[in-house]
């Protein structure tokens, strides 16, 4: 995995923002879009959350991933989706073939079982762009040299694709794979990549926004949980905790926080034993910095994985609301905090039913931490689902 502390651009500082003519900037995400729950999967600056499988010139350039030679391969993310909305800006050499796998191994060999290649070709290939290689062919639209745009839904057995605003294709596999990991292929010629973004399916609200139906507050500690006039989560105080009734293990969980304090101390915990005092995987809520350099983050930072690893960069700040995404798979678990991916981790310790001891596959709980006396933050938008199996 590529773990680089590097400075942004001053347009993901900016994230969120939209040109004159309403869209994102290039590699950002706007408001309406991190409401609905996308996430970057590039950041325009680095290749953080993805991994070469073979010897190629993968690299950023003009806010692109673009590569041209070396060994046939993929560069594919560090972490594994199962139903998802998929949007990439891609753009061909004349000949070029390319591809986005989906539902990927590292290494996939055989595109008609262990994955689904959606083709970046010339018109005469057998699968030309928008077709999914030895599944199904796509409808022919008309060839570009210039940036084109896919739209990708994979929900459970269908995969649907858009080739520049036309449908080319509705796939559903009788044998589906479950989930898998996202690659961009080098095959023949020169391609390039931006606006790489996903947004997660299949997330059941864990909040109704009247009551805590659905969590268990039976050990609060210190901490007051309610709902005000908003329809919004709140905690105070501290020490304590709030548990969800249901137990995740492979998931997606998303929600919006609001930090109303500098640089309050809260956050997710995952995968707990159920019951037990804040015994799981923590996501760290801190929205501090040293020395105010946001690549430098305070304790651990938001996005962080507690005493694991350090959010690589400060995206949230206190009194304004940001989003929070979080993926774990087996050992591997990454979160995204504004849309931007700020840790990237893997658990290599030994199997253990405590997280805070070793590696923790089981399902658990997903917790809310009330911190101290200082702790006064608001959720909303809180939903999580379970992965498909592989």
């Amino acid at each position: 995995m590529h773990i680089r502390y590097i400075f942004f651009s001053a347009m993901l500082l900016c994230l969120g923002c939209v040109t004159s003519a309403g869209r994102a900037a290039e590699n950002t995400l706007t408001p309406a879009e991190l409401a609905e729950g996308w996430i970057l999967l590039f950041d325009g600056e680095t290749t953080y959350g993805w991994q070469a499988q073979s010897e190629a010139d993968w690299k950023v350039a003009d806010g692109a991933i673009a590569v041209s030679s070396g060994a046939k391969g993929l560069l594919t993310t560090t972490t594994a989706f199962a139903d998802y909305v998929l949007k990439v800006d891609f753009r061909a050499a004349q000949g070029t073939n390319s591809g986005i796998f989906l539902r990927t191994p590292a290494k996939p060999t055989n595109p008609a079982e262990d994955c689904y290649e959606l083709n970046i070709a010339p018109a005469d290939n057998p699968y030309p762009t928008g077709s999914l290689v030895a599944r199904q062919k796509g409808e022919t639209v008309a060839e570009s040299d210039g940036w084109r745009s896919f739209v990708v839904t994979v929900n459970g057995a269908r995969i649907q694709v858009e080739l520049d605003g036309q449908q080319v294709l509705d796939y559903s596999d009788e044998k589906p794979i479950g989930r898998g990991l996202i690659g961009l292929q080098l095959n023949q010629g020169a391609v390039e990549f931006r606006n790489i973004k996903l947004k997660p399916l299949g997330l059941a609200s864990l909040f109704n926004g009247k009551d805590l139906s659905g969590w268990d507050a039976s050990k609060p500690g210190a901490s007051t949980f309610s709902v005000n006039t908003e329809g919004e989560l709140h905690v105070v105080n501290g020490k304590g905790q709030l548990e969800t009734e249901g137990r995740f293990g492979d998931f997606v969980f998303q929600a919006e926080c609001f930090c109303n304090g500098k640089e309050l101390n809260s956050g997710f915990f995952f995968r707990c034993i159920p019951g037990d005092e804040q015994m799981g995987y923590e996501s760290q809520i801190h929205n501090g910095t040293i020395d105010g350099d946001v690549n430098r983050p305070n304790n651990c930072g938001t996005g962080g994985i507690f005493r694991r690893q350090d959010a690589r960069k400060v995206m949230a700040k206190d009194f304004e609301w940001f989003s929070k995404t979080i993926i774990a798979d087996g050992p591997h678990m990454a979160v995204w905090v504004n849309g931007v991916q700020v840790s990237d981790w893997i658990d290599t310790r030994e199997p253990h039913e405590n997280p805070r001891k070793g590696l923790r596959l089981e399902a658990g709980t997903i917790m809310i931490q009330g911190h101290d006396p200082t702790t006064d933050l608001r959720f909303r938008n809180l939903r999580a689902g379970e992965m498909a199996g592989r």
